[in-house]
């Protein structure tokens, strides 16, 4: 059942995360819930995705706030849900490490990323459904990349092979004049575990939290 709600993603080795912000949104600065799509390496929408958080105010929260991504294919039925429980986000104690669920299909869990404490380098484990460790993702010391784009590399447990990775673009997708949004890559093997890309695309959505002053919301 896993191969057949998560088809698409079966098939791709890049993978393009997109925000769509609303021009009203975009012009009156008021913010509505996020709306996502998730490309193909030719642009073509294969899944579109929308937060959800209970935060009033967003800017007030973030990056602490807790959400929920749904991620829908192109009938609207759910294939992935990305939750990420609250919590604080300091890098001084590494109790407070961040972690967020992947679920494909909803209530059927795919695996976790979870944030692995470094002093000098962002390091997260992907792990699958039983919680064992399955990759690494090892992101540059400095991740504010002033309008460059950043690459988080995708690892072996060993860290001595890099089978991918995770970029932040900041240049070449962007196609609305009236903001800065950011986009996400991902490359994989085509032949990675289906649910593991899966649980790839909610590390971009925490990454990006973490890191990015969560700029996918474009303003």
């Amino acid at each position: 059942t896993h191969h057949l709600f998560l088809f698409f993603l079966k098939q791709l080795d890049q993978i393009i995360i997109h925000q769509q912000v609303e021009l009203l949104e975009a012009i009156l600065g008021t913010e509505t819930s996020s709306k996502y799509e998730i490309k193909n390496h030719l642009g073509q929408r294969v899944y579109f995705a929308v937060e959800e958080n209970d935060c009033f105010d967003r800017k007030l929260c973030s990056p602490l706030r807790s959400f929920t991504i749904r991620i829908a294919d192109s009938t609207g039925r759910e294939v992935i849900r990305v939750i990420r429980p609250l919590r604080c986000n300091s890098c001084c104690f590494p109790c407070f490490l961040q972690e967020l669920e992947v679920q494909s299909p909803p209530g059927t869990i795919a695996g976790y990323v979870v944030q692995n404490w470094d002093p000098f380098l962002p390091k997260f484990t992907i792990q699958n459904e039983s919680k064992e460790d399955v990759l690494k993702i090892i992101g540059p010391c400095a991740t504010c990349g002033c309008f460059e784009d950043v690459d988080f590399e995708v690892k072996a447990l060993s860290e001595m092979t890099t089978i991918g990775k995770i970029s932040k673009y900041w240049s070449g997708f962007v196609n609305n004049v009236f903001t800065n949004t950011a986009n996400f890559g991902i490359q994989v093997p085509v032949d990675l575990d289906v649910r593991i890309k899966a649980v790839l695309i909610g590390a971009c959505f925490l990454i990006d939290l973490m890191f990015f002053e969560n700029s996918l919301d474009g303003l």
